[in-house]
């Protein structure tokens, strides 16, 4: 049988749909993070971390980060693991990838190596209770080996190896730094196991669901994979090469588009062969560039109007000066006066979210 074949509009507009960048906004915060399944967490707040720009482009400046905070230390309705924050319903699909996990020759034999070191920390948080790493003490018999910045980081290294194991998590944070205790006391008791493989299909399902339609194998997002198995329906796309999948339930829903500043760790954004393919947008995070070489800016937000990115905002939150510096607004295209307004508003509400002036 022939492949059903999207025109790019319909492709771009289940992909928009998707990650809840249409209108109507949504209006519930756990909502958002059940249909987006994840929230990367990144330490840059240029503008804002990542998580909250991430909410409020979705929300708007009624969303607060107090409540994820709620979210994750209070209600228990989200959880952190892994740099990523999910629905605590979501919870059951990772627990039987801690039962056999690791992978690598290489942890497993660190952890063995330093397996009372291991259990002095599981001991001393059922002791004292929640910890953050400067607290517990280093006994490490084999520091952990590194090139990068986790060389000899023992403590943090342990943690967050028994974090993959499922005996500690992650309870709250104090500033940046997470604080951690035993799994027991942060997961809920009696969340089921969903079994491996099963789990695995589940979580494929689930991303294609959060995406609209991408490649089989696409790139993925800091430690969630991109695979999306054999889900959905297969599709050609009007202008591209090859075979993409869809969530079939997302073709030929109504769409109400609207404009959009997106984090550079946005979903939409985040695979740029996909993004290069259905938007013809080109976009790379230079915040690792030297100033000289930045065309668009350290920490530049992606515009979306509708079902078509049009640009790049070169912004910076500067609390101490109660503003936030627009240096620049890129045109990809020649902004028509809708466009124009949109982004007008746009920056205004996250000026309004942020608590600062337009400058």
């Amino acid at each position: 049988m022939a492949l059903r074949k999207l025109d790019l509009d319909e492709a771009r507009r289940i992909a928009v749909r998707a990650q809840l960048l249409d209108l109507p906004r949504p209006s519930d915060l756990l909502a958002v993070a059940r249909q987006l399944t994840l929230l990367q967490i990144d330490p840059t707040a240029a503008v804002a971390p990542n998580v909250d720009l991430v909410l409020w482009s979705r929300l708007g400046s009624a969303y607060r980060p107090e409540q994820v905070k709620q979210a994750l230390e209070s209600d228990r309705t989200l959880f952190e693991h892994n740099a990523m924050v999910r629905p605590m319903s979501d919870l059951g699909l990772y627990l039987a990838a801690m039962t056999v996990w690791p992978y690598r020759e290489s942890h497993k034999a660190w952890l063995a190596e330093n397996d009372t070191f291991r259990r002095d920390i599981l001991a001393r948080l059922a002791a004292s209770g929640p910890l953050v790493s400067r607290d517990i003490p280093d006994t490490s018999a084999v520091s952990w080996p590194s090139s990068g910045w986790t060389n000899n980081r023992n403590v943090t290294q342990m943690l967050e190896f028994m974090m993959m194991l499922g005996e500690v998590a992650i309870t709250g944070r104090r500033g940046r730094q997470r604080v951690w205790d035993l799994a027991e006391r942060v997961h809920p008791a009696g969340t089921p196991v969903v079994e491996l493989a099963e789990a695995q299909r589940i979580r494929e399902h689930r991303r294609l669901t959060s995406m609209g339609i991408t490649r089989t194998t696409n790139r993925g997002t800091g430690m969630e994979p991109g695979a999306v198995g054999e889900s959905g329906e297969e599709v050609t796309v009007e202008g591209t090469r090859g075979v993409w999948r869809v969530d079939p339930e997302a073709i030929g829903k109504p769409f109400t588009g609207r404009t959009a500043l997106l984090s550079p760790f946005d979903r939409l954004i985040h695979d740029r062969v996909r993004l290069a393919e259905l938007f013809g947008f080109e976009y790379v995070l230079e915040m690792y560039k030297p100033k000289a070489k930045r065309r668009w800016g350290f920490f530049a937000l992606p515009i979306l109007f509708h079902d078509r990115l049009i640009g790049k905002v070169d912004a910076k939150a500067d609390h101490k000066a109660g503003v936030l510096r627009v240096d620049a607004i890129h045109e990809d295209v020649p902004f028509a006066a809708a466009m124009r307004e949109g982004v007008e508003a746009e920056l205004h509400d996250l000026a309004t979210w942020l608590r600062l002036k337009i400058a």
